[in-house]
């Protein structure tokens, strides 16, 4: 999450990331659907996270408005327990694992942010929090890789992990050719205490 972005205006989402650790378990359960289905847009494991909530495009002084409350937001949560564990697709065409560990509590703090940034005049879109890590898509040409790999990735369970940081996080999409790639505009840790 670390190209720059140039443009007067940058595509953005809250999320939270898991530790390279917990990425690595999983991208290790991956490896069999890496060499069996090596056509798939395979997203970046540094780029691995799972979103509150969508910003889309906004001008750069809003996203910097936005830090200082986010910040304090983050410093008002402790870590939440989390883990990866299973898989899925959405419409045959994106690959997930799934979240489990405090999902109530996931929940609560998607709502704070989206109140949060709502009290900023920013309006995310209404969609129900439903907390995954995107792993891939298929290609136009091939849905049934995707429903392939999930069911093979179905069994597996993450140990669980921390979240500790809540993380404001730039696209690059749209911005030229090549894959989206993503980057830490700011990120705050959780309070520990």
């Amino acid at each position: 999450m670390h190209e720059q972005i140039e443009a007067g205006t940058v595509r953005v989402f809250i999320a939270l990331a898991p530790p390279d650790d917990a990425k690595d378990e999983l991208a290790q359960a991956l490896r069999p659907a890496y060499d069996a289905y090596p056509h798939m847009r395979w997203n970046r494991i540094e780029d691995w996270h799972i979103t509150l909530a969508f910003l889309g495009e906004l001008p750069r002084p809003v996203v910097s408005l936005l830090q200082p409350p986010l910040a304090e937001l983050a410093a008002a949560h402790h870590p939440l327990r989390l883990s990866l564990h299973g898989s899925g697709h959405f419409d045959e065409r994106v690959l997930w694992s799934g979240i489990g560990g405090d999902l109530h509590g996931l929940r609560l703090l998607a709502d704070e942010v989206r109140a949060l940034v709502e009290e900023h005049g920013i309006t995310p879109p209404d969609r129900p929090l439903n907390p995954h890590l995107t792993l891939a898509r298929a290609r136009r040409d091939d849905t049934s890789s995707v429903v392939r790999a999930a069911a093979g990735l179905s069994a597996f369970t993450g140990r669980t992990w921390q979240a500790a940081r809540l993380h404001l996080v730039g696209s690059n999409y749209g911005r030229g050719p090549g894959p989206i790639r993503y980057r830490d505009i700011e990120s705050w840790p959780f309070n520990s205490a």
